[in-house]
């Protein structure tokens, strides 16, 4: 797309020491969201000189998020409203949602840590207290900060751990990224810390040797007419995005072009490292064709900055790149909490998931492996219930919106024979389908998909209805996707990595930009907690040759405001 950043090859400087720099500091931080502010807020805390630049000054995609932090293992408001939790129990359940992802030491620390992220947020002023029973939806009610925000409840997971919410919702009325950012760059403000917004980073500074010693970057001049109206085409770009896409890539080229002739270049020196922390790539439309072109027709989520600039910086010394195939595609089916109890079968007419697990989880297996097509399958019973749910049930608009609309615009037929006409499917299938999933319901158990009879409903009660959930040709419900691959790290330390595996000195990389916790599957709050998990691991770990800053546990709340007294 037009709007990537350009990234150039780096530029080598034979003497570091007599070269003239624009600005100097100890640690260089490239970009401002979760993972960016975690890495500068603990390496300041630990005595750091910290230096950040963030090209749109907006928070990112933290800022536009739920602001919901997958966290457990006995947190304060786990304890509160009486759910028992284990880091082991957490550990058991994410090794099957994450898989391969990171190594099994490196997702225990994540677990033995997520305690003590959860007091730290608390420490900065965040806030997690919930009074009710902790639900499971897609995004819970104002009030209710701790939901089931995965596939706990479902097996083969419920097998694994006992169930436990862990879904911790940053307290605010609406979306909460934006609450959740402000506490982090309110703390970022309180320590002191400089950030150079409308500053893009196209080029890594290297010495003889290949280590990374600094960036050079362009900025717009503070208060310039230029920097005005770049910031006012982003912030509208961004707002107008979900419905109009297309008008906002528009602005963002506008944008873009303002930066190329505008912009000024800055060579600043980094003397104990660069953190990248710059998010994916789902707005680099030549990225995702090239490495995950099964979610190219897709929504893309986010915001203007997820378009790779940091792994193509990193790429541009060395860096080696995993898991780019990897995205998640957001299809939830809940609430209406009933629609669970219809039948999900893809354009062959087959069922392929169980309904009752999390959006994502749907969603990527009908992108990966069903071509981004299917059709959610109810009866008149199921409908009525929905509409009911939908009206009365104290839904979100972007919740209860898309569901009526889907029911209004529904195929409808008498038999499911005359539907699967309609649709296009193979009746024999389809059929088959419908008489396999009834008896599971009626007989009870679990059917094959791992879906257990509760969560089922004989489907006999005609007119039947086939609601469009495909990801594809789908305007009216579009997928919501992000990616989650990115650079190679070295996993004690969010070093960037060559495909040998060998730390590029001086360079690391955290969030989404490199591969983490959540480079494999994802369940909702899973990639802020690794934001900012991975943030404060670069940042202390890039730091540490110099303080003594160590890795292992997160500051407390007494050490954290101790620290900007």
């Amino acid at each position: 797309m037009d709007s990537a950043l350009p990234i150039e090859a780096p530029l080598v400087i034979k003497d570091p020491e007599g070269a003239q720099w624009d600005l100097d500091c100890g640690l260089l931080v490239v970009g401002l969201g979760a993972a960016g502010a975690s890495a500068a807020i603990h390496a300041k805390e630990a005595g750091a000189d910290v230096l950040v630049l963030d090209r749109f000054g907006m928070g990112g995609a933290t800022a536009k998020s739920g602001g919901v932090v997958y966290a457990g293992g006995g947190t304060a408001v786990q304890r509160k409203l009486g759910v028992e939790d284990s880091p082991e129990a957490m550990f058991n359940y994410l090794r099957l949602e994450t898989g391969d992802a990171v190594g099994e030491d490196t997702l225990r620390r994540f677990c033995n840590d997520s305690r003590g992220l959860i007091e730290w947020l608390e420490s900065i002023g965040a806030s997690f207290d919930s009074n009710d029973e902790p639900p499971k939806t897609s995004y819970p009610k104002n009030g209710i900060y701790l939901y089931y925000s995965g596939n706990e409840a479902v097996l083969p997971f419920a097998e694994a751990a006992p169930p436990a919410p862990r879904g911790h919702r940053t307290a605010d009325a609406g979306l909460s990224g934006k609450r959740l950012f402000t506490h982090l760059n309110n703390r970022v403000a309180a320590l002191g810390i400089p950030v150079h917004s409308q500053c893009a980073v196209r080029q890594l500074i290297t010495d003889n040797n290949g280590n990374v010693i600094g960036v050079r970057a362009w900025r717009l001049t503070p208060g310039s007419e230029a920097a005005r109206k770049h910031e006012k085409l982003i912030r509208r770009a961004d707002t107008i995005h979900n419905g109009l896409p297309g008008m906002a890539d528009r602005l963002r080229a506008k944008a873009s072009a303002i930066e190329q002739a505008e912009a000024q270049p800055l060579n600043i020196r980094a003397r104990q490292g660069v953190v990248l922390t710059t998010g994916g790539f789902i707005f680099n439309r030549e990225m995702v064709a090239q490495y995950a072109p099964n979610y190219r027709h897709n929504m893309r989520l986010g915001t203007t900055g997820c378009e790779g600039s940091g792994i193509r910086l990193g790429q541009s010394v060395g860096g080696a790149i995993g898991r780019m195939h990897k995205a998640s595609a957001w299809r939830f089916i809940n609430p209406p909490q009933v629609w669970v109890k219809g039948m999900v079968v893809d354009g062959q007419g087959k069922r392929f998931c169980n309904e009752a697990s999390y959006g994502a989880r749907l969603g990527v297996q009908m992108c990966d492996e069903h071509d981004g097509k299917a059709w959610l399958i109810m009866d008149a019973g199921i409908r009525r219930a929905a509409i009911r749910e939908a009206l009365f049930g104290g839904l979100w608009i972007f919740q209860k919106g898309p569901a009526l609309l889907l029911m209004l615009f529904a195929r409808r037929a008498r038999s499911i024979v005359s539907l699967a006409h309609k649709l296009g499917l193979p009746a024999e299938t389809l059929n088959a389908e419908l008489h396999a999933y009834n008896r599971v319901a009626e007989e009870g158990g679990t059917d094959a998909l791992g879906k257990t009879a509760d969560k089922m409903q004989v489907l006999n009660n005609p007119p039947y209805y086939a609601l469009n959930i495909s990801a594809v040709d789908n305007p009216m419900f579009p997928c919501p996707t992000i990616t989650l691959g990115g650079l190679k790290i070295d996993e004690t330390s969010g070093a960037v990595v060559n495909e040998a595996g060998e730390s590029i000195p001086g360079l690391y990389a955290a969030g989404r930009a490199a591969i983490g916790i959540a480079s494999n599957g994802y369940v909702s709050g899973l990639s802020l907690a690794d934001c900012l998990w991975s943030g404060k691991r670069a940042g202390l770990a890039a730091i540490q040759p110099a303080t003594g800053a160590t890795v292992t546990e997160l500051p407390t709340s007494a050490a954290a405001n101790q620290a900007v007294n």
